[in-house]
């Protein structure tokens, strides 16, 4: 049908949502346009499933729950870049049109190119695209038309914790998650934030399960994941600002992937108003080696760690050689997270009634 403007759109109907659009309340009916020289990151697409995936085949829905996807499923999903370790590595496409080929890069939703994949997966899903979703006047729509404001300056009123880690699966988001439920259990008002990564709402919402009133993360700035931000501090301080405005107790936040990598994380580490907010630093890690080698990039920042946790602390031989061979403190957040939340509080500076009330 023609709308204003002579735009020509098409009208279609979703399968799936992918959760990466969440920010914009998107239902299943959307109108498309066919083609768009300059597509950008943040930019929702309808995609048909060409094949499916044993090893990485569903797609998170804005609500939480993981839906497989079949072949043939029409998907709403965001272009966006991947750089896991782990995972898929993928950019967005220098142009988009109807009948292209792209590929799922993440659960979340996340559509592009896909470069490469870990080897303990099965090639990513193949998709078909049918349209770029777009407004009446046949611009795309983008997540980050609903974007909180990035700021140049950082406004907290509650101590900070952040928890960083080696690489992904190191451990952050357990002990992050175990962190707010202490806290919340001692009856702290905690926020939880998700400063890095790529687009997928596991993370908050396992926050808000442990105890979280609010969470945010940088999809809520409009961005389907940070790899290749130049800057992602002001996204950062943001989502920190907008969190502090709710007056918490206490702000977790975590930094997803590693602290050297893809996603832009040392730009956060290297931000001085960050860093001199933060009460707690949490580093995770898989082994020793991780350790050390964290506390080497960490200095060269001025960041030193306060905990260690993560895997390497799974077993008592690892706190015990953490703290007798390294001099660091180590708690696990799955074997002891009262004892990790000690010594986190003993680290943050609070007034003396909610010292009382963490320990």
């Amino acid at each position: 049908m023609n709308e204003p403007g002579n735009i020509e759109l098409t009208i279609l109907e979703a399968d799936k949502i992918g959760s990466a659009t969440s920010p914009l309340g998107l239902g299943k009916t959307v109108p498309v346009i066919g083609s768009y020289p300059k597509p950008v990151a943040g930019d929702v697409v309808v995609v048909r499933a060409l094949s499916e995936s044993v090893t990485y085949g569903n797609l998170e829905l804005p609500s939480g729950r993981l839906a497989r996807i079949n072949k043939g499923d029409v998907l709403l999903g965001v272009l966006g870049t991947r750089r896991a370790l782990k995972g898929f590595v993928g950019d967005v496409p220098e142009t988009i049109k109807t009948g292209d080929r792209l590929s799922l890069l993440n659960m979340g939703g996340v559509v592009g190119v896909c470069k490469g994949h870990h080897s303990s997966f099965s090639e990513a899903i193949a998709l078909e695209v049918l349209g770029i979703v777009s407004d009446s006047a046949g611009q795309p729509v983008n997540i980050g038309q609903m974007a909180l404001p990035k700021a140049n300056y950082l406004n907290m009123g509650a101590p900070l914790v952040i928890v960083a880690g080696t690489c992904m699966n190191s451990g952050k988001t357990v002990a992050a998650t175990e962190i707010i439920k202490q806290a919340s259990q001692a009856g702290l008002k905690v926020a939880g934030a998700k400063l890095s990564g790529v687009a997928c709402l596991r993370d908050t919402l396992n926050m808000e399960d442990h105890g979280a009133f609010a969470t945010a993360s940088f999809m809520d700035c409009g961005l389907p994941s940070t790899a290749g931000i130049d800057d992602l501090a002001p996204a950062a301080r943001g989502i920190l600002n907008h969190l502090s405005s709710l007056e918490p107790d206490l702000i977790v936040a975590e930094l997803g992937d590693g602290i050297i990598g893809g996603y832009s994380v040392d730009s956060v580490l290297r931000d001085a108003s960050i860093r001199e907010a933060t009460s707690a630093f949490v580093f995770c890690a898989s082994d020793y080696v991780g350790v050390i080698g964290g506390i080497e990039v960490l200095r060269q920042t001025g960041i030193s760690i306060d905990v260690v946790a993560g895997s390497v602390t799974d077993s008592q031989m690892g706190e015990d050689f953490i703290e007798n061979e390294l001099g660091l403190t180590a708690g696990n957040a799955r074997r002891d997270g009262a004892r990790l939340f000690d010594l986190v509080s003993a680290k943050i500076t609070m007034e003396p009634a909610e010292i009382k009330l963490a320990a």
